[in-house]
């Protein structure tokens, strides 16, 4: 069992261990291992720092380690639904009804891969304090602050699930690991490292490496997350107008929202944090190894990855891209009315379960991001053949309709032309993409900064910030098209007019991160930290159970208890209820 007391870090093995860094420098070959005055250099101490930046990616192989957070962020938060059917990786099916309890497997190895990725960069500071002058002083300064900043990150990752945690920094004695208590008074802690990396790290730092404009953006995050929000905004305006990616590109949006997920585009403008992936055959911890299960069911050659259609976009997420006439959001929830008679995009289908002999391209309009976001019958899918003519094609793609509904995810699914060039199709799934995943985009920040102007009252900065992500959204130029170069839908998308009063403000900026950022993990935590999780989440519950009755029927979220997930109890039993207090309601 995972313990940080007991934690020995490798050179060779942090090389081989997953994904983080620039493409160039992960794929190293193992040398040997090596430990205390032997990495006391610059390049024994890169190395080690190499191996906290790998776990960034997971360290332990299990898909709840992912950065994603597919299942914890999204699937938890009403926008995707497990996928495939009962019986397959059926530990996730009481996870996703919010009936977790704390002997699950699947949440103890989160923990572990988090503390793993802690002790990491604890190691890197302690080899740096003791090398004394075998590193010089700016050198120092430099690979400890790139450690502190991905340190800030584990916590923050940790704080978010569990919100009472034990806090280990650099200081603490490996006798005394198993004595620290976890505590929710951990926000200081962070913000020190977030401090520390931004006053110390450069601009420019080379692509796959933090720098210091994406340490001001986890810094106004973590602001935005106490509720801080006079702070946050303050971070926020110096990170929008002078902040840089690691190699140097002026942050801004990139004019074609499909190319934020491609890898071939990977370190583009929009990326301030990522989770770099490379391709190196045989080794598919090099990869996305944590979405491999998440592709189109039994695609064949003619869909990607061959298997295993889990992570299904939710219905509930699907309708949410529905808009008015005048081509702004249902924000009165209309979407979500089961009254309406077209409330389903996907009609007919669930009459009898795969029978689409009815099936009828849904003609209202609908914000163009929801085919860059989801695979919807008959709508071109990437570059992939389909239906034979470039389309999903439905229920071939799709294990259970009854189970989990007839989308397929599509964000970071790779493109045919990329098969085994930007995959690793080595393993038992060709469905190891390599691009990158971002912790934080641009698009991100900006709404989380239209979320600190709103309640500064500055609700025209909010809207400009709202409409900079729509404006892109709407240019018609990168929309999803047919071969012949006509709309594949009826799009319609607009920017809003006025911001009116601060409720309907905040009501446009909670949808919009859900249009723009669906199936990119960040959901749960955005319902919990506004405090509207059992309201939204009950809700979701409920129109997806029309459709689902097989998954959902009697799942219910418990305001004061769902919001975090329980702490281990194989921590608990390690370390002893006297040292470890369990979360509230588990």
């Amino acid at each position: 069992m995972f313990k940080l007391k007991r934690l020995p870090i490798f050179f060779g093995a942090i090389l081989m261990l997953g994904v983080s860094c620039s493409d160039e420098f992960l794929e190293v070959a193992p040398t040997g291992q090596l430990a205390g005055p032997l990495l006391e250099n610059e390049a024994g101490v890169d190395g080690l720092l190499i191996g906290a930046y790998s776990a960034l990616n997971g360290v332990f192989g299990n898909r709840f380690e992912g950065p994603n957070h597919w299942i914890t962020g999204s699937i938890m938060g009403g926008e995707a639904n497990k996928g495939t059917d009962a019986g397959d990786y059926a530990a996730i099916n009481p996870i996703q009804r919010y009936a977790i309890d704390a002997t699950s497997g699947d949440i103890n190895n989160l923990w572990n891969g988090r503390f793993e990725g802690v002790a990491r960069c604890n190691n890197v500071l302690k080899t740096i304090a003791t090398a004394g002058d075998k590193l010089t002083a700016a050198t120092a300064t430099r690979l400890s602050a790139e450690a502190r900043m991905l340190r800030g990150h584990f916590y923050f990752d940790l704080k978010k699930h569990f919100n009472s945690i034990p806090y280990i920094d650099e200081t603490v004695e490996d006798t005394e690991v198993p004595l620290v208590p976890n505590t929710p008074d951990v926000w200081d802690k962070i913000e020190a490292d977030f401090q520390y990396a931004f006053d110390n790290l450069p601009a420019e730092n080379g692509a796959g490496r933090v720098n210091k404009w994406a340490a001001g953006a986890y810094m106004g995050k973590a602001k935005l997350y106490q509720a801080k929000y006079a702070e946050a905004k303050t971070w926020f305006d110096d990170v929008i107008a002078n902040g840089v990616t690691s190699n140097g590109l002026k942050y801004m949006l990139l004019a074609d929202y499909a190319q934020i997920f491609n890898a071939e585009n990977d370190n583009h403008a929009e990326s301030v944090m990522d989770v770099e992936s490379a391709n190196e055959t045989g080794n598919v911890q090099n990869a996305n190894a944590f979405d491999d299960l998440n592709y189109p069911y039994n695609t064949g050659p003619d869909g990607p990855g061959n298997c295993c259609g889990f992570f299904q976009p939710s219905i509930q997420l699907a309708n949410t891209f529905r808009t008015g006439a005048d081509g702004l959001p249902l924000l009165d929830g209309s979407f979500d009315n089961p009254e309406n008679e077209v409330d389903n995009i996907y009609r007919h289908v669930f009459v009898d379960e795969l029978d689409e002999a009815d099936f009828v391209l849904d003609p209202d309009p609908l914000d163009p991001r929801i085919d860059h976001s989801l695979g919807r019958r008959g709508i071109p899918y990437l570059d992939w053949n389909g239906d034979g003519e470039g389309n999903h094609p439905g229920s071939a793609w799709i294990r259970s309709f009854p189970y989990a509904g007839p989308y397929s995810p599509k964000k970071f699914i790779y493109y045919q032309s990329q098969e085994n060039t930007f995959t690793d199709g080595s393993s038992w799934t060709r469905g190891y993409a390599t691009m990158n995943y971002n912790i934080i985009r641009f698009a991100d920040v900006l709404l989380m900064a239209a979320e600190a102007e709103i309640e500064a009252g500055t609700l025209e900065q909010a809207r400009l910030y709202v409409n900079m992500v729509r404006a892109r959204a709407a240019n018609s130029e990168h929309w999803v098209k047919r071969s012949d170069g006509s709309d594949a839908a009826n799009y319609v998308v607009s920017e809003y007019p006025s911001f009116p009063d601060a409720a309907y403000a905040t009501a446009a900026v909670r949808l919009e991160r859900k249009l723009e950022l669906s199936g990119e993990g960040h959901r749960f935590f955005d319902l919990v930290r506004w405090g509207v999780a059992a309201e939204d989440l009950n809700n979701y519950l409920t129109y997806e159970s029309q459709y689902l009755v097989t998954k959902f029927g009697g799942a219910s979220f418990t305001a004061g208890k769902n919001e975090y997930y329980p702490i281990p109890q194989t921590q608990i039993d390690i370390q002893g209820t006297d040292v470890l207090s369990q979360n509230p309601g588990y």
